[in-house]
């Protein structure tokens, strides 16, 4: 019998803006997208995967490398082949239905990482009204690496605050944050360090702002390890962040704890 349902909040996007008007191929990490769900299914508990457009995910090419998984060979095909063929990841909603048919029935929410979900999750007004509803119902909300930054979809004008941020304009992104329900909860995300590699290593180009820089002005507690690509979960009431994709296990073993401490 299981356990209960978790929402799996998925992105559709596959460009992401770079400064200088380029742009990069994202997607969502393989690990950061097949390590909790797995993880979450070996529990227990069942997933129901949502997507913007109802379209399956795009899983970044850079992701899908054995070193994702500590070098575990098995693990790594564990998760292509969960991915590719399971029908939890194939049976994909769209958020909006979701949202009309009610948010009730769900135990708790994740959002994996990846550079995508800052294109379209981060300013997805069905993305905000689901991160609401779990906020008020005090439901486990877990983000992994990027995913973190949707928290600030459920702002009132979310796409104002991003563009508030890509112009430089502090002051404004800040007013545009007043009353954020997460405004003071202690949070961590993909580091501006972190970032700087991605940008060099991976993107080829400069994103308009970092996931540190974007959570604080709105009025976050951002928390970051010393060493780049450390794991590291934090907790804070019902919001469980991870920083990078080396935190993948931990983020998922705190948002199993968090729900079994829930149905207790």
């Amino acid at each position: 019998m299981s356990k209960g349902q978790v929402l799996v909040l998925g992105s559709n996007a596959t460009q992401l803006g770079l400064r200088g008007g380029g742009t990069a191929t994202v997607g969502q990490y393989l690990n950061e997208t097949a390590v909790p769900a797995l993880a979450l299914l070996d529990a227990g508990y069942d997933i129901v995967l949502a997507t913007p457009n109802g379209a399956k995910p795009h899983i970044d090419a850079v992701s899908v490398s054995v070193d994702h998984f500590g070098g575990d060979e098995t693990a790594f095909q564990r998760a292509k082949d969960f991915f590719a063929s399971h029908p939890a990841m194939n049976d994909v909603r769209t958020l909006k239905s979701v949202v009309d048919e009610g948010l009730d029935g769900f135990a708790g929410v994740f959002v994996p990482g990846g550079h995508a979900p800052i294109v379209d999750l981060m300013v997805d007004r069905d993305a905000g009204t689901i991160l609401r509803h779990f906020h008020a119902a005090n439901k486990p909300t877990a983000l992994l690496c990027h995913g973190p930054v949707v928290v600030v979809a459920a702002l009132e004008d979310a796409p104002a605050f991003r563009k508030a941020l890509e112009e430089g304009d502090d002051a404004g992104a800040a007013d545009l944050a007043r009353d954020w329900i997460y405004a003071g909860y202690r949070m961590t995300v993909f580091s501006a360090s972190e970032e700087k590699i991605a940008e060099e290593q991976v993107l080829e180009g400069e994103l308009y702002f970092d996931m540190e820089k974007a959570l604080r002005s709105a009025g976050g507690d951002v928390s970051v390890t010393d060493r780049n690509f450390a794991s590291n979960v934090v907790v804070d009431r019902e919001l469980i962040t991870g920083q990078n994709p080396a935190s993948d296990r931990a983020m998922a073993d705190a948002l199993i704890e968090a729900l079994d401490r829930a149905a207790a």
